[in-house]
């Protein structure tokens, strides 16, 4: 209930600060052109929404496989499926080595579940479950929704500072502090859309733990993905870095282990 309440917060104050910019703009150069930028805003995250799908297959080399191909995959995803309520998404593999799985989808029957070669080599059977649940989570929650939506409001604010700024059209000094109020909203909104993605993230978790998965099996397979994933990639990450946690679309691992252990020890679940 508490993630549920700090997302729709965290979503009124993004509405709330472009709101606030659009009022300011208009209150120093008039309403005209900004129905402009929320259309051009609104149809570049359509056009991103709809082709999406394809982009992140092209990407991640993404192949779709049977039920006689991949009984157990989905016969686990099929479970989780109808535990969540929402329809049988699509099974697919990735022929990468890098542990990693992930959702994705237009719509309720659009959702496609995929996980990579690492990862199926790297987890037992529950700890794979267990991710999976977390990836049906986010097509439960709509989350490629969510994020889609919650995107809009730094793309405005950017394509406003952008014109009130380098534009050839600008006027004074008004121009010059909506461009610099755009620019202070967009940065803003920008760690805001992250910090949306974190607590998906968290919700997430905690719907897996919900579908029925213990708690220690995901938080077994995020410990062994992350150090797998080190290994394959062998970069020195400081997991205490508060700068890097800020910037990233999901929450340090560590912290998620740890909320998974207070999910353990909570008998609702």
């Amino acid at each position: 209930m508490w993630l549920k309440l700090r997302l729709y917060l965290v979503m009124a104050v993004m509405f709330a600060l472009v709101y606030g910019l659009v009022a300011f703009a208009a209150s120093l150069i008039g309403v005209t052109g900004f129905v402009a930028y929320g259309f051009m805003a609104s149809v570049i995250l359509l056009v991103q929404y709809m082709i999406g799908p394809k982009m992140v297959e092209w990407s991640m080399g993404v192949k779709y496989v049977t039920e006689q191909e991949a009984p157990s995959l989905h016969r686990m995803v099929g479970e989780l499926a109808k535990d969540a309520g929402i329809p049988k998404p699509k099974v697919g593999i990735a022929r990468i080595p890098i542990p990693n799985a992930f959702a994705f989808g237009r719509w309720a029957g659009d959702g496609r579940v995929c996980v990579t070669e690492g990862i199926m080599s790297l987890l037992d059977e529950k700890e794979l479950k267990a991710v999976l649940g977390h990836e049906i989570s986010h097509l439960k929650h709509k989350d490629v929704v969510v994020i889609t939506m919650v995107s809009v409001i730094p793309m405005i604010a950017w394509y406003l500072a952008w014109n009130s700024l380098f534009s050839g059209n600008r006027r004074g000094g008004n121009n010059i502090l909506i461009g610099i109020a755009a620019f202070t909203i967009y940065f803003i909104t920008n760690l805001l859309v992250l910090y949306v993605s974190r607590i998906r993230e968290y919700y997430a978790d905690e719907g897996s733990v919900m579908l029925g998965n213990q708690p220690h099996y995901l938080a077994s397979a995020l410990y062994n993905n992350e150090l797998s994933a080190l290994r394959t990639i062998p970069v020195k990450i400081k997991t205490t870095d508060k700068i890097l946690e800020i910037l990233s679309t999901h929450p340090n691992m560590l912290k998620r282990i740890q909320r998974l252990s207070t999910l353990a020890g909570n008998s609702a679940y």
